[in-house]
Order: structure tokens, then sequence, then C-alpha cells
């Protein structure tokens, strides 16, 4: 089982930055790899990046440049800096971890989410 804290949304200016970071707890063999989605009100999850274990990253296209994802394995945390905020990045952000357990392999877990709005 693994337990996703995240913090670091808020209220921020057409143009600002904001700072979220999740770290996994729990009784886990090695998280494969960690991302950031976003939820806006009335429309699915999307995916905003993914880093793995190893340092691979993927951005969804066009936030590469404005959001940056980084990890500490040894601190099992995940961060997304991003800048140039738009209203448009308005959402829900969710941490998402992949996490390989001794019984049941590979299993995906969700933190509870942390609002980002950019607004004037």
């Amino acid at each position: 089982q693994v337990h996703l804290v995240e913090s670091g949304g808020g209220l921020v200016q057409p143009g600002g930055s904001l700072r979220l970071s999740c770290t996994a707890s729990g009784n886990f063999v090695t998280i494969n790899y960690m991302a950031w989605h976003r939820q806006e009100p009335g429309k699915g999850r999307e995916f905003v990046a993914r880093i793995t274990r190893e340092g691979r990253i993927n951005y969804e296209e066009g936030l590469e440049g404005r959001f940056t994802i980084s990890r500490d394995n040894g601190q099992n945390t995940v961060t997304l800096q991003m800048n140039s905020l738009k209203p448009e990045d308005t959402a829900v952000y969710y941490c998402n971890a992949n996490a390989y357990e001794w019984r049941t392999g590979s299993v995906d877990y969700w933190g509870q989410g942390t609002q980002v709005t950019v607004s004037s």
C-alpha cells in the first residue's frame, strides 16, 4: 500500500509560477514511476508529465518548456515546477505513482489532488 501526499497548489496570477510536490510512503519494494495528471471541472483527467526511476521523462505535448518534472528517488518525491501559468492550466492536479509490491506486483496509486487556479 502506498500513500501519496501532495502539496503546493493555490491561486496564482497569469504568468506566475507554482511548484507542486508529492511524496510517497508505505510498504513497497520500489516506485517505478511518478507522474502528474490534471482534471478540469466537467472534463476527464489528462496526463501532464511522468518521470521513471531511471529518470526518463515524458510531457504532454505543449507543456514541456513551461512545466518541469523532477524526482528525488531517495525521498520518493516528485516535483512539478510550473512556470508561465495560463488560465487554462486551472485544474485539480493529481499525483500518480506506480509501485512494485511483493504480493501484488506493479500497482497504480493516486493522491487526493491539489487545486491550481490561475486567475487575475
